[in-house]
């Protein structure tokens, strides 16, 4: 009888959880949610904070070889975002009873996944601007959306990331619109970037959605608001016209306008590839994740002196108390 009454009690509060979601109004961090919806949560929004972490290392090595001091500064304010982005949401995620050093961990360990593109090596100053472009015009497409997601920590962290995302899609393009402008050398540079950044910026929407294991229950809760086929899509169509605008060869010899559609078709991805990748296999998976490791023990004394510092202040407190 205990029992019937409990699964009574959980198909209410599932209830109305899902009719304040198709509500369109947000869940809060006290608002009671099913343990499932949580997990998703903390899947989904550790995985785009360890991707904006991990996704410094390979413009970072680029900001004292940028070719002006302008070129250096911008790079670096870009990079200086990225953490900033991280730091949002860690947090968000944190209001989901998950720890920050649990989620190190697990970005650590391989146990967390991060997005593909950021295992692929910064070759050229022209993959500064590919990056820029590409890989972070396909984060804006995914992340607008975002904005509207029924978790409002999550939701209100996207507001100003978007904000600074679209900032940086704008330098990516224009690095790329001088580079496509200027020498023969440049232009094969551009046009190499744009080769090589192209197919791996189309697998960071995911697997098609008939693959997707979290797809369905993500577009339910509306913590995902558009599918991955149909964000890929748009983001296909939009960089048809900006490669167009450069000059430049579109790395897809099959992209095709279609009218019934009213959407360009295009050539099938290197999935393969996209496993591999994020299996472990990629260029650069095991550099990324080591120097992560490194830079994180290297900073051990900051955190012990602000732990430390932390419980000084509360014995002062609790000393003028008493």
């Amino acid at each position: 009888m205990k029992k019937l009454r409990q699964e009574a009690q959980e198909k209410a509060l599932l209830e109305t959880f899902q009719q304040k979601i198709d509500r369109e109004e947000k869940i809060e961090p006290k608002d009671w949610m099913p343990e499932a919806y949580r997990q998703n949560l903390i899947r989904q929004i550790s995985q785009h904070a360890h991707s904006e972490v991990i996704g410094e290392q390979p413009e970072g090595n680029w900001i004292t070889r940028a070719p002006s001091l302008r070129r250096k500064a911008v790079l670096l304010a870009k990079v200086q975002d990225e953490a900033g982005h991280g730091l949002y949401l860690y947090s968000s995620a944190e209001t989901l009873g998950i720890s920050r050093a649990e989620m190190i961990e697990a970005l650590q360990t391989g146990k967390a996944k991060y997005a593909s593109i950021f295992n692929y090596p910064t070759q050229t100053w022209g993959d500064i601007g590919a990056i820029g472009w590409l890989v972070d015009g396909a984060a804006i497409c995914n992340q607008v959306s975002l904005q509207r997601t029924s978790y409002g920590p999550y939701s209100r962290a996207m507001i100003r990331i978007c904000k600074e995302e679209s900032f940086h899609q704008r330098q990516g393009y224009q690095i790329m619109l001088a580079l496509a402008n200027g020498s023969e050398a440049q232009r094969q540079m551009a046009q190499d970037s744009l080769n090589r950044f192209y197919w791996p910026s189309l697998m960071m929407f995911g697997p098609h959605d008939a693959e997707s294991a979290h797809s369905a229950r993500s577009m339910q809760w509306k913590i995902k608001r558009e599918t991955n086929d149909s964000l890929r899509q748009k983001f296909i169509d939009q960089t048809v016209q900006q490669i167009e605008f450069l000059g430049l060869e579109h790395p897809d010899k099959a992209i095709k306008w279609n009218d019934e559609r009213g959407h360009y078709d295009s050539g099938e991805i290197d999935w393969e590839e996209f496993y591999n990748v994020i299996n472990g296999n990629g260029h650069c998976n095991r550099q990324r994740i080591q120097h992560h490791v490194n830079a994180h023990e290297e900073g051990a004394w900051v955190r012990d002196a602000q732990n430390a510092h932390a419980e000084k202040v509360k014995q002062r407190q609790q000393h003028a108390v008493a």
